[in-house]
């Protein structure tokens, strides 16, 4: 077991030092979405929106029934053009603006806030709601913010497209470009993630084994996966996000 000092807001936390050169690995999840008003599936009792996970975020969910899964889909992008990034996003967006390349940015949310918030190069490793893709065919995905009410189809080979996001028993995208980052970066800081889903849940692990960087979690609730971290500061990452990192000349 690794110590877990636990922090709050109001306690007097000292800022992250981020020193010249050094590297920050930053992963957010569905914690820092959902204080901008994005509904997650574990605030529902199993149900996302009032759907089975099964039923709307499976290869297998599709095949049964894609008419069912893009009206879920068109709902979700006719919703994210409701929700605005809030300051934690903000923060993000400031600090990549101060240390350029030296910030990783990977995110499990499949929302665009990171990029409403002024963040490029964000590595979406679940995919993109406001992206399409072919079911079939090699075609390269796609922007697409269309909240179709008919089955969508790809005008180069016919077959139907589908969403642009890693569904349940599917490989999470860039996890060489991730890895590769991890193996790089001096900081890593989890903000509202679960430590449930996996392999998001494991990178902080990874860093343990081999011996690298600080590891710190910010998010309202203790994750699954908090003794692995260095600290774990508990609060509304909006409100801790804005005074986390002090850079160093």
């Amino acid at each position: 077991m690794f110590p877990l000092p636990k922090i709050g807001p109001g306690q007097g936390f000292k800022p992250l030092r981020v020193g010249r050169g050094q590297r920050v690995f930053v992963l957010t999840g569905a914690g820092i979405s959902a204080e901008s008003g994005v509904r997650t599936f574990r605030d529902a009792g199993g149900l996302w929106e009032e759907h089975r996970i099964e039923d709307v975020a499976t290869p297998e969910g599709f095949a049964r029934d894609p008419r069912l899964v893009w009206r879920f889909y068109a709902e979700r992008r006719r919703q994210v053009g409701t929700v605005h990034p809030n300051p934690a996003h903000l923060a993000l967006a400031a600090l990549q603006q101060q240390i350029g390349e030296r910030l990783f940015l990977c995110t499990q949310n499949v929302d665009p806030l990171h990029e409403k918030a002024g963040s490029s190069g964000v590595l979406h490793m679940h995919g993109e709601l406001l992206m399409s893709r072919c079911s079939d065919c090699g075609r390269e995905p796609f922007r697409d913010e269309t909240a179709w009410d008919a089955l969508p189809h790809c005008d180069r080979c016919g077959e139907l497209l589908r969403p642009h996001v890693v569904w349940f028993g599917e490989v999470p995208f860039g996890m060489d470009r991730i890895f590769a980052a991890l193996d790089e970066c001096d900081l890593f800081v989890t903000v509202g993630s679960s430590g449930a889903v996996y392999p998001a849940a494991g990178f902080v692990s990874h860093l343990r084994h081999a011996g690298r960087g600080k590891c710190v979690y910010v998010g309202l609730e203790r994750p699954e996966n908090a003794h692995s971290f260095d600290e774990c500061r508990l609060g509304k990452a909006g409100e801790l996000l804005p005074d986390l990192f002090k850079l160093e000349d």
